[in-house]
């Protein structure tokens, strides 16, 4: 049986705390992914191995990584474990599959993306949205998630007008 998955994307409606934090997080995400591929390739430029690293010898050395949604962290690393494996298969089939490159501070796509863990994602009142370290923020369910889907992720996204969007990947 294949599992089948759905996002849904609302708006919402951050206040002046949070959007702060969101700002926050996104510069965090980007952070870590750049780190975390510069080590890489500082590691195969010496072994010729690949380098499996975590975020957390970072939080270590960044105190202010401590401040935001850990599993953002973790999404960010897994991306970039992700690109990093696509690379090395896509060169042994001889596909043209470019490296990974560092994340812009510049780039208007601003996004991380949690996972559901204890029910630290949910809804509450049909008008907010409980997310890690952000608490309740508003929301527009304009379309109700059927009882039948259980919520898998939320990924949180900064558009370039400046509006607020939360995708909500349902299995």
């Amino acid at each position: 049986m294949t599992v089948r998955h759905k996002a849904y994307k609302y708006r919402i409606y951050p206040n002046a705390k949070q959007i702060e934090l969101l700002a926050k997080t996104f510069g965090c995400v980007r952070f870590v992914y750049n780190h975390l591929l510069a080590e890489k390739i500082e590691h195969y430029e010496k072994t010729k191995q690949t380098l499996k690293n975590t975020p957390a010898h970072l939080k270590k050395e960044y105190e202010w990584l401590r401040e935001i949604d850990s599993m953002a962290l973790c999404n960010a690393q897994m991306n970039l474990e992700t690109a990093y494996s696509n690379f090395f298969r896509a060169q042994k089939s001889g596909q043209d599959v470019g490296f990974p490159k560092f994340r812009s501070k510049k780039n208007h796509r601003r996004t991380y993306t949690t996972n559901l863990i204890n029910g630290n994602i949910r809804f509450v009142d049909g008008q907010r949205i409980r997310l890690p370290k952000l608490d309740e923020v508003d929301v527009v369910l304009h379309r109700p998630i059927p009882e039948s889907h259980r919520m898998k992720s939320a990924t949180v996204e900064q558009a370039p007008s400046g509006k607020y969007f939360v995708s909500v990947l349902c299995e």
